[in-house]
């Protein structure tokens, strides 16, 4: 039985991205898609229901600069992120992923309401032919020291803006753009 969860929360989505504004062509692409493909889900979050689904990661931020890690299977500098658990808002995926992956302690920056703001959206190849619709939001560390879970990888580091540019995959650039621009206001 499918829940009606990530089928309405999909929907809900897809009207508050009518109003974003994507950073850059890689984006807007990524939002085409997204509104095209999401809708036709019967299971958005549920990775092992269809072989496209929606993942969430987050840019963290802190006074350092930049966090990224290095993927264990992928070998790359990405931003933390991954699978949404069953019933779980996609924002709480991110918070959730990203304390995993760096063991900081983290907070949303910049909320809607109720709601932490997402900040940037990219469609890309995942593992096992996968297609990967990421969410992305801006979590802010409050402290500075890493302590990943067991299992994850350890390779954990603090970048400068512009040096996360320079490290990560194209598809994070967009956001990582976004997030120097929101926090350095």
């Amino acid at each position: 039985m499918v829940s009606d969860f990530g089928l309405e929360y999909v929907k809900n989505f897809c009207v508050l991205l009518a109003s974003h504004e994507p950073v850059d062509d890689r984006e807007r692409e990524s939002i085409k898609t997204f509104l095209q493909l999401a809708p036709t889900l019967s299971a958005p979050f549920d990775e092992h229901s269809d072989p496209t689904h929606i993942t969430a990661s987050a840019i963290v931020v802190g006074d350092r600069g930049v966090v990224l890690h290095l993927h264990k299977r992928l070998n790359m500098w990405l931003q933390p992120g991954g699978h949404i658990d069953a019933n779980e808002l996609i924002q709480d995926a991110a918070m959730r992923e990203a304390r995993e992956e760096t063991g900081l302690e983290l907070q949303h920056f910049g909320q809607v309401g109720d709601t932490p703001k997402f900040i940037h959206l990219d469609v890309h190849p995942g593992p096992r032919g996968h297609t990967h619709l990421d969410v992305r939001f801006l979590l802010w560390a409050t402290n500075e020291n890493f302590a990943p879970a067991a299992g994850e990888s350890q390779q954990v580091k603090w970048f400068s803006y512009e040096d996360a540019l320079r490290a990560s995959e194209d598809g994070a650039r967009g956001a990582i753009r976004v997030a120097r621009r929101l926090v350095q206001k």
